[in-house]
């Protein structure tokens, strides 16, 4: 099963940095997305960098969100709050 997201840093450059219940902190790339009309808005200034967590995954608004299926299989590794 995903764990849910628990935190997420969206960058200017389109990055999200999303940490999950089990610690891990992965980044995921949204810029392969924002060509697609349900994520075109993310592209208007601002918009993109106003991301936040809902039940358990990132929203920017009412239609707009991401599964956190996608997000943990499709993004990389950064860090876990478990390593030293």
């Amino acid at each position: 099963m995903t764990p849910d997201v628990t935190k997420v840093v969206a960058t200017a450059d389109f990055l999200i940095e999303v940490e999950f219940s089990n610690h891990e902190v992965r980044q995921f790339d949204m810029r392969p997305y924002l060509q697609y009309p349900a994520f075109a808005t993310l592209k208007q200034p601002g918009k993109f960098l106003r991301a936040r967590v809902e039940h358990g995954t990132v929203v920017w608004s009412d239609d707009i969100d991401l599964s956190p299926d996608t997000l943990y299989l499709r993004s990389k590794p950064i860090s876990s709050a478990d390593q030293s």
